[in-house]
């Protein structure tokens, strides 16, 4: 375990290093750390995105080397959940069970705190993995680590937009991130669309123009849907527009054009 001493020359890495400690399991600790810097720190989520995406990557390249196509896919997946810790598919799973399973506001928010995983929860991780599996193994093992890459990263940046859009629901007690100071401004949501952007280049445009299309009309939906039925954003529901949006992506990555 190392540590980032916060200080006026250190202040970004002690935010790139905030965003890893929080998007991850890797073994990163920020001297004099407070739940406000995570808020901060979203600036660099999409670069953590791309750092997880390429340690999926290559083990995808490597698995190829051995494997078929399905199979180098879903070691690649595998990998990225154990780097995160589930932390996006467990969200995921959470607002599929209180978005689509509660009467009003309230008991969603009550289904989304359950630990526990209902059907709705279920069936949208079955879909969600099948369909970046189905995604992945439909390109080639360097168009796909490639893909793995970009999609990380333009995933990360839809909890950007959404954190900077929408107000937190729920009460603050039960926060996963902090609601007492302000959330991304603009500024940080360009910088993270920046951070976002730069793997796009090693793609197909129009390939790449649908993929962004799909995750632009699903983090619209997702936004849509959490404002009017539980107020806003929180934790869970970041995690669901980060997980459906990588899917999206590598839907979009995977089409082929005439």
């Amino acid at each position: 375990m190392f540590c980032v001493e916060r200080s006026e020359l250190s202040s970004q890495a002690a935010l790139l290093a905030c965003a890893v400690q929080f998007l991850t399991r890797l073994p990163v600790k920020v001297a004099g750390f407070t739940p406000e810097w995570i808020n901060r720190s979203a600036r660099y989520f999409p670069l953590v995105g791309q750092g997880v995406g390429l340690a999926c990557a290559l083990v995808l390249l490597g698995a190829a080397e051995l494997w078929p196509g399905w199979l180098a896919a879903l070691l690649a997946l595998l990998t990225g959940v154990l780097l995160t810790g589930a932390l996006h598919e467990d969200g995921l799973a959470d607002t599929a069970d209180g978005l689509l399973g509660g009467a009003d506001a309230a008991q969603r928010l009550a289904i989304m705190k359950d630990s526990r995983i209902g059907a709705y929860g279920a069936l949208a991780l079955g879909f969600c993995i099948a369909l970046k599996l189905a995604g992945l193994a439909a390109l080639t093992p360097l168009h796909a680590a490639i893909a793995l890459v970009a999609a990380h990263g333009v995933a990360r940046a839809a909890t950007v937009v959404l954190m900077h859009a929408l107000p937190y629901a729920g009460f603050e007690a039960s926060a996963k991130l902090s609601t007492k100071n302000q959330p991304p401004g603009r500024g940080e949501l360009a910088l993270a669309l920046a951070l976002a952007a730069w793997p796009l280049a090693f793609l197909n445009a129009g390939q790449v123009a649908l993929g962004l299309g799909i995750c632009a009309c699903l983090t619209l939906c997702m936004g849509w849907a959490a404002r009017r039925l539980i107020g806003g954003q929180r934790g869970d529901t970041l995690g669901a527009v980060e997980q459906i949006c990588e899917a999206g992506f590598l839907l979009g990555c995977a089409a082929h054009w005439s």
